[in-house]
């Protein structure tokens, strides 16, 4: 394939990827469900289409699923219910512009082929709006129920990468823990721009160049700005030796939004308890050490929901918007190089 970059700066992949991420600047996003529900593992799913739709009218740029198999008590979080896969396919009819992330898939979980097929249906359905985070899985409570090891998640989740993108070339030819494929065989549908995103999940049981040479982004943790800056430092220099471009970096952050705009900052699990204007400093320090996407996660957040959004789309999402138009041909080191 031939090695282009989009406008942003970033390589060229679907619509999602280049509204989503810009390579000097940062943009926002929320974890699905789009609600609070601070006491229990399980959330309502009370109006989450609507507020779906509601973050894109206000200008959100992407909204990210989660793929919780079983709902473990020791975890104490069952993401949002649904099949990640199921749950995309409605989003892709009700919503027109957002982009549709996964963070992240469990890939070690599910047959590669079914992987390559689901995902690539829901950038087709969406028209080129999915990113797909992908990670090896970190409950060990899972894999005995679906018979599977925990112990070589990290080896078939390069398996399911390669697998993945042999397979979505048209008539591929591979053989590993997935399967054989002896170029007779062509899988469908494809993807608007020939493949789409996956983003790496912290390590994910892989040597960080591994990572940084055949995944197209990092999803990482919340951390402190400071030690985030380390993190992608480290990210950036790796994709340096590897690539002709940069990658981009996205992370989560719980928040719990005060009443009082010029509240100041206290930590709470994964995120921040703050005034929007505490937030916005708290952003921009982000996007000073290099992160390129936040996506919000309202889960222990006490105030209303809607106010919530409102308010972060008048004080905060101002600050973070790109204007770009979507790449045209899919990149990546990968890609690139295969």
């Amino acid at each position: 394939m031939t090695s282009s970059t989009n406008t942003t700066g970033f390589a060229a992949f679907n619509r999602g990827f280049s509204t989503t991420f810009n390579e000097n600047a940062m943009t926002l996003g929320l974890v699905v469900p789009i609600e609070s529900y601070p006491y229990g593992p399980v959330p309502t799913m009370q109006e989450h289409i609507e507020r779906v739709q509601l973050a894109e009218q206000l200008g959100f740029k992407a909204v990210w699923l989660r793929d919780v198999l079983f709902n473990v008590p020791s975890f104490g979080d069952a993401g949002q219910v649904f099949d990640p896969f199921v749950y995309l396919g409605a989003l892709s009819v009700a919503s027109k512009d957002i982009a549709l992330g996964v963070a992240s898939l469990v890939l070690p979980q599910r047959h590669a082929a079914q992987v390559a097929k689901a995902a690539a249906s829901v950038d087709v359905l969406s028209d080129g709006r999915l990113l797909l985070g992908v990670a090896s899985g970190d409950r060990p409570e899972e894999y005995p129920a679906i018979n599977r090891g925990f112990d070589d998640r990290g080896e078939r989740f390069r398996d399911s990468i390669e697998y993945i993108r042999l397979a979505l070339k048209g008539f591929g030819q591979i053989e590993n823990s997935f399967g054989k494929l002896d170029g007779s065989l062509d899988l469908l549908p494809k993807p608007t721009k020939g493949g789409f995103p996956m983003l790496i999940t912290g390590g994910s049981q892989q040597t960080p160049n591994w990572g940084a040479k055949h995944l197209d982004g990092l999803i990482t943790y919340p951390r402190s700005p400071k030690i985030q800056g380390h993190v992608i430092e480290s990210f950036r220099s790796r994709v340096s030796e590897v690539c002709r471009y940069n990658k981009p970096v996205m992370q989560p952050l719980y928040i719990d939004i005060e009443t009082q705009d010029d509240a100041p900052i206290s930590p709470i699990h994964l995120g921040v308890r703050c005034g929007v204007n505490a937030l916005l400093s708290y952003l921009k320090s982000l996007e000073a050490c290099g992160v390129n996407h936040v996506a919000f996660n309202l889960r222990f957040n006490r105030a209303n929901v809607e106010d919530t959004l409102a308010k972060l789309a008048e004080v905060v999402l101002p600050h973070f918007t790109i204007h770009t138009e979507s790449g045209q041909a899919l990149t990546s080191c990968q890609g690139a190089n295969a």
